[in-house]
């Protein structure tokens, strides 16, 4: 999770999710991934993260994940092997705003 003295100018919630998402950058996703254990991010990592931010400033919505890994060229469940969880880690990541509750059931 983000703390404050990695960059105290960074609001984040409860969750650790980027209150602005225009705060994120390649760096602070590198950072939150060596500390929240998932380790450097791969080439495959950073697919994710690009797509998932593509979608929510496109749409302002949760892209299916399944999706965003098979226009990857990538395992239909590449999230969940290539982030901690189900899909909230990789958004978290991207520096996207927190989904919901709601979003909780299928992310």
């Amino acid at each position: 999770m983000l703390n404050h003295s990695q960059d105290p100018h960074i609001e984040t919630d409860a969750d650790g999710f980027l209150l602005h998402p225009e705060d994120w950058t390649t760096q602070l996703a590198s950072q939150l991934a060596v500390t929240d254990g998932i380790g450097p991010l791969t080439p495959s990592h950073w697919k994710i993260i690009e797509s998932l931010r593509k979608h929510f400033f496109e749409t302002g919505a949760l892209p299916p994940f399944r999706h965003v890994c098979l226009e990857n060229h990538l395992d239909p469940h590449c999230i969940p092997q290539l982030f901690k969880d189900n899909g909230r880690e990789a958004w978290r990541l991207a520096g996207l705003p927190n989904p919901g509750e709601e979003a909780k059931a299928y992310v």
